[in-house]
């Protein structure tokens, strides 16, 4: 009998079929999250799980004895309980590579957007006050040859410092790690610290994975130290920022906007957030076209078949679970 696997949301045809050609297949057909409960009923007799932004928590692990490999459809693997999993010494993947270049362009559009107020001014046409050609309408801020801080220096970050290189923007990052001197030249790039950063940045751009860190690595200090005339941009996720302290940053006008894709809370949005004009939201869609969502559930297919046909992919978020296996073996070979 073929394992069973259970995809979390309907995705791309081409995905299913490759995953139907090996395994018994069942999709839940809405796209929307599935309730803890709902999720832990469907795989109670699962070998494979495929995972779309639906939460994986223990509860859900405790219900499904057969699980043996997890694949997330993204590069953020946050909503699984990844420790749970890795006792179970069950090995989860995600979506690396394939997403960078389209989540930066979304972070530049709204870098874009923001500054030059380009929701404001269709807003302004729609409504139907545009009558005549004014000096002083609608002045924005200038992108080209401003500072902007990347708070994060991974794939995404890097993506981003490229298109900020072709509006001749001044480049500094911060991140855990200072990467080598020939990648900085590369993407003419410079180093500081963190207080630098913020002090010096017109544009400050996140681009770190939610860990324990970097939850609220945003709020009150940090909004204290930016230009009253910069910018926060958040494509990464909603919990690196503290949403009530960046509210009473923009209302008390310590910084000059924000564009952001993700929340603290979502789908929940800050109801002050929904009511400012230099706060430019967009709902979760930095990977979001048709090329790179194919690309993802591709990938993510394709790992699922590889974890479950004895394969290990490359990218692979628990390796510790091959270790642990391994050394069993080897105990094992030494006890014989």
């Amino acid at each position: 009998m073929k394992p069973k696997v259970f995809v979390t949301r309907p995705l791309p045809a081409q995905a299913i079929e490759m995953l139907g050609a090996r395994f018994q297949v069942e999709v839940h057909p809405q796209d929307s999250p599935m309730p803890r409960e709902e999720l832990a009923a469907a795989c109670r007799e699962v070998d494979g799980l495929l995972v779309a932004g639906t939460r994986v928590t223990e509860e859900v692990l405790s219900a499904a004895p057969k699980l043996r490999a997890i694949s997330a459809a993204s590069v953020g693997y946050d909503n699984i309980d990844v420790a749970a999993c890795t006792a179970r010494r069950i090995p989860v993947t995600n979506a690396p590579g394939v997403l960078e270049e389209t989540t930066a362009d979304l972070t530049f559009a709204l870098l874009l957007a923001v500054a030059r107020r380009v929701p404001e001014g269709d807003r302004y046409i729609r409504e139907g006050r545009w009558h005549e050609w004014q000096w002083g309408l609608l002045h924005g801020a200038d992108i080209h040859h401003k500072t902007l801080g990347l708070y994060g220096f991974g794939s995404i970050g890097r993506a981003v410092a490229r298109r900020a290189r072709g509006f001749s923007m001044r480049i500094l990052y911060y991140a855990r790690h200072r990467v080598a001197e020939a990648i900085e030249r590369d993407f003419e790039a410079h180093y500081v610290d963190r207080e630098t950063l913020l002090r010096e940045s017109d544009f400050v751009s996140l681009h770190v994975p939610l860990t324990a860190e970097t939850t609220h690595a945003f709020r009150a200090p940090e909004f204290n130290l930016m230009k009253p005339s910069a910018f926060l941009i958040n494509a990464s996720r909603g919990k690196v920022v503290d949403e009530e302290a960046l509210v009473e940053a923009l209302e008390k006008k310590q910084i000059a906007g924000a564009g952001l894709d993700v929340f603290e809370r979502e789908p929940k949005v800050h109801p002050k957030l929904l009511t400012m004009p230099n706060v430019v939201l967009v709902p979760h869609v930095g990977s979001a076209t048709s090329e790179t969502r194919l690309k993802m559930a591709m990938l993510a297919a394709e790992s699922l078949i590889a974890l479950l046909e004895g394969r290990r992919p490359p990218n692979v978020v628990n390796p510790e679970v091959y270790e642990e296996t391994l050394n069993t073996k080897a105990r094992r070979h030494k006890d014989a």
